[in-house]
């Protein structure tokens, strides 16, 4: 019988899950809930939540059509990694009901409460000890509810990253990681322990906080009524758990400091692992603990987000007015020139932007002429505007001592579009390496990893192959003013 890892992503978008084949390296089969976009809840503006139970409906629905795909049976499984969003909150009460929608990675309400702080603990201590502002992190999200719902404050047993409350589900055992802790603003780098100084200052209940577990290792084992609602075997343990971009640098081998990977979903990251505890004076990036970061060999990930990425890509499709798929798009973008005739747009109309210093600018369309530019137009501008974005913020890493030439992603979301490519590898002057995995694939192999299925770490990552590069040209010039046109436009 062979043996298979089972690998569930949690994002904002979607559910995805993975089977990986521990002895080939090989993906067995994968499947997606929903097929299109889940729905983010914004009753004000800059506010995103989702109700935590529609993660784990489409976590079901995904398994469900992985074990009725005739490719793995459930025996076949011995174990479960999770890749979740980051940044988010779930509070759940003594019942382990959650008690409100979760705030996910990209809602902007606590930016003030975060400057507030780093304002009252002082910039050099929080950069010292948190490696980051307390921003718009869960620690501040986390203030928030306090301030503004104290009746469901009063309810609060345990809060949780969206990684923990998936385990939840799946094991029953309230948990994190020291990994997600520095996601969340919660870990002290400098005494490497829980950031007391930063539950003080925001009256956390250090109860609140759940038992800490390694990001590899057995965090808990697959409850026989999560077996009933799944089809998963009972008793496989639950033995990897890491935030989406930490877990994409995993998925792609960038574990040593120099490696570079990146992603573009709804979200955009470049992440960087360092041996050093870097942080940046403006908080524009931030770093965390990576997943393979221990105390004898410190491993910590510089990771620059853009809330304005992928989400900018699927807005001008719902512009369309019928069923248009991302390839045509692609193929569309492709036909018109270098710098869209002139037409400019910034992608940053997904909430507050920590490259742009926590600033909330809203996306925007400039140049256009009515004459001139068409559909077409529209979504080369915003693939371009998405690159450009990204080069603005690998401007940021490189002036913080980042070697940046090499950028790894998967063949996936909007590096699956030559234009967005073409454009990052020209501004950029990096070589883009794209390889045949995502983070669901990621996670799976981090499950093969803390289960202690791999032997040796490089075991993880037999079946990782590059099936596509794009260098940058000789010829960047029409790249490069394109950019200033934009860099012009952007104003900050």
């Amino acid at each position: 019988m062979r043996t298979c890892l089972l690998g569930l992503d949690i994002g904002s978008s979607s559910v995805k899950a993975s089977v990986l084949d521990a002895t080939t390296g090989k993906c067995v089969t994968s499947a997606q809930s929903p097929s299109s976009e889940m729905e983010i809840l914004a009753p004000f503006p800059g506010w995103a939540e989702q109700n935590p139970e529609t993660w784990w409906i489409h976590l079901k629905n995904a398994i469900e059509m992985i074990l009725k795909s005739g490719t793995v049976t459930a025996r076949e499984i011995s174990a479960v990694g999770i890749s979740y969003q980051m940044h988010g909150l779930v509070c759940v009460n003594q019942n382990l009901e959650v008690v409100r929608n979760a705030i996910i990675w990209c809602d902007s309400r606590a930016v003030d409460i975060g400057n507030r702080a780093l304002k009252d603990l002082g910039k050099e201590k929080c950069l010292t000890r948190l490696l980051n502002s307390p921003g718009n992190f869960t620690a501040s999200k986390l203030r928030w509810v306090m301030d503004n719902e104290p009746d469901i404050t009063g309810q609060i047993f345990k809060f949780m990253l969206p990684g923990d409350w998936i385990a939840l589900k799946l094991t029953g055992q309230v948990t994190t990681t020291q990994s997600g802790l520095s996601e969340g603003i919660f870990w002290d780098f400098q005494n490497r322990e829980i950031a007391g100084f930063m539950l003080d200052y925001y009256s956390v209940n250090p109860e609140w906080i759940p038992e800490v577990v390694p990001t590899f290792g057995i965090q808990g084992s697959i409850t026989a009524e999560t077996a009933r609602e799944t089809g998963l075997p009972e008793g496989i343990p639950v033995s990897y758990r890491a935030g989406d971009q930490p877990n994409n640098a995993l998925s792609l081998n960038v574990l040593n400091p120099g490696e570079i990977a990146a992603t573009a979903g709804t979200s955009g990251v470049v992440y960087g692992v360092t041996d050093k505890a870097e942080n940046d004076p403006l908080s524009r990036v931030n770093t965390f603990l990576h997943v393979n970061h221990t105390f004898e060999n410190p491993r910590h990930g510089i990771l620059l987000c853009i809330n304005g990425s992928g989400i900018m890509n699927a807005w001008i499709r719902k512009l369309y007015g019928s069923p248009l798929s991302y390839e045509e798009m692609n193929r569309m973008a492709s036909e018109i020139p270098t710098g869209s005739d002139g037409l400019v747009i910034l992608p940053f109309g997904n909430g507050a932007e920590r490259m742009l210093e926590n600033r909330d600018t809203a996306a925007s369309i400039h140049g256009i002429r009515f004459n001139n530019h068409t559909m077409n137009h529209l979504i080369r501008a915003g693939q371009e505007g998405i690159a450009f974005a990204f080069h603005k913020g690998i401007q940021i890493m490189r002036n913080l001592g980042m070697d940046i030439n090499i950028i790894r992603a998967g063949h996936s979301n909007m590096f699956l579009s030559p234009v967005f490519c073409e454009t990052l590898a020209a501004i950029s002057a990096a070589e883009i390496e794209l390889f045949n995995t995502d983070g669901s694939l990621g996670a799976a192999r981090g499950a093969g990893i803390g289960a202690g299925i791999f032997p040796e770490l490089s075991n993880a990552f037999k079946g990782l192959e590059k099936i596509r590069v794009y260098n940058p040209p000789v010829d960047s010039t029409p790249y490069t003013e394109a950019y200033k046109r934009w860099e012009k436009e952007l104003k900050v």
